[in-house]
């Protein structure tokens, strides 16, 4: 034992064990209390308001709703015990507002505000001790294995469900009880327990008003709980990964620019300017727009139904615009039948060919 060494410190060759940096990080952590292998609940959760969250809830990853989430979040964090998720709201007008440029930078801004607040847990999870990541509340994601394997590193929505911020509505967005459908989630993984774990809902803040289903432009939302998927991600994500992939190939396929210019109109290339130059835009969102769950939510729509779906959920279903849609779709039948006075164009989507 060298003469830096203590009981149950490393042993170190005599080179290793002299250097000022060594010695410093050994005598620091002689005088350093052990870190808590379970976190205390209440102050996990004041950290994260403090961070700036809206509400905030722990659940283990040994939560039996999280055993599809257990593979990827080991593989990002090895040694992951708890998954801290948190809600944060946004402004309802802003969402609501026909003009995308409004709604989308709503998204972008609020998808900010979360990243910085899990970052900012993550580092005091640090400082305390503790390994701890935040993966990113919204893009980016693991492109690579785009087409392959799921993208995201941990699915919030699951996880925020498990922890009891909310339950998934039928238009697929977690309605948290008191804030509804306005909010964006994101995720801390840190490698302690702690010492109260959220608890689910016992009740679903969804009213069961089937506006989901009346504003989606491409039928993407049944009214038994189907989900169309693809014709989701088609229209919405457009200008994101699938939709850049197809764009990138219409301009492949194009003879020369009047070509090109016939495919895809000038609003449809600055759109996709814009989005390559900025976050990249949402088409829709109108489901989560027109949701009225939600306790803060819920006032102006009892008050006044006729008055809320005038001012709420015409103006995005009188907008025209174009919808996107796979070639031979119910998406695209859909949309034309309920949608006629909005443009419908056939894209590929982009997405890789089945294997």
């Amino acid at each position: 034992m060298t003469a830096a060494q203590a009981e149950g410190e490393p042993k170190l060759p005599l080179k290793l064990a002299a250097h000022p940096s060594v010695q410093a990080v050994l005598a620091r952590d002689r005088a350093a209390a052990k870190p808590s292998k379970v976190l205390d609940a209440a102050w996990l959760r004041e950290l994260c308001l403090a961070a700036g969250a809206d509400d905030a809830a722990a659940v283990s990853l040994d939560h039996p709703d999280l055993a599809g989430e257990r593979e990827y979040v080991l593989g990002a964090l090895p040694g992951t015990r708890t998954l801290v998720a948190m809600a944060f709201r946004m402004n309802r007008d802003n969402c609501r507002s026909p003009a995308r440029s409004v709604a989308n930078q709503e998204f972008h801004r609020t998808d900010e505000q979360a990243n910085h607040a899990a970052r900012t847990v993550t580092r005091a999870l640090q400082d305390a001790g503790h390994h701890a990541i935040n993966p990113s509340a919204g893009f980016p994601q693991e492109m690579d294995r785009f087409g392959t394997d799921r993208i995201w590193v941990v699915a919030h929505k699951t996880v925020a469900v498990a922890a009891g911020l909310g339950v998934m509505g039928l238009h697929r967005n977690v309605i948290h009880p008191r804030f509804g459908s306005f909010v964006l989630l994101a995720t801390v993984l840190v490698d302690a327990e702690v010492s109260e774990y959220g608890q689910e809902l016992d009740y679903n803040p969804c009213i069961d008003c089937k506006l989901c289903v009346t504003a989606c432009p491409v039928g993407a939302i049944a009214k038994d709980g189907q989900f169309d998927g693809l014709a989701c991600t088609t229209h919405n994500y457009r200008e994101f990964m699938s939709g850049f992939t197809d764009w990138a190939q219409t301009v492949a396929d194009s003879a020369d620019a009047a070509d090109y210019r016939a495919r895809v109109t000038d609003a449809e290339s600055a759109s996709l300017w814009q989005s390559m130059a900025s976050p990249p835009g949402y088409k829709s969102g109108y489901c989560l727009a027109v949701c009225p769950a939600g306790e803060d939510v819920l006032g102006p729509y009892l008050a006044d139904r006729k008055g809320f779906l005038d001012t709420v959920l015409r103006p995005l279903q009188d907008k025209r615009e174009t919808l996107y849609v796979l070639p031979d779709s119910r998406a695209g039948e859909y949309a034309r039948r309920r949608f006629p006075h909005k443009p419908v164009k056939e894209v590929t989507g982009g997405w890789p060919p089945p294997s």
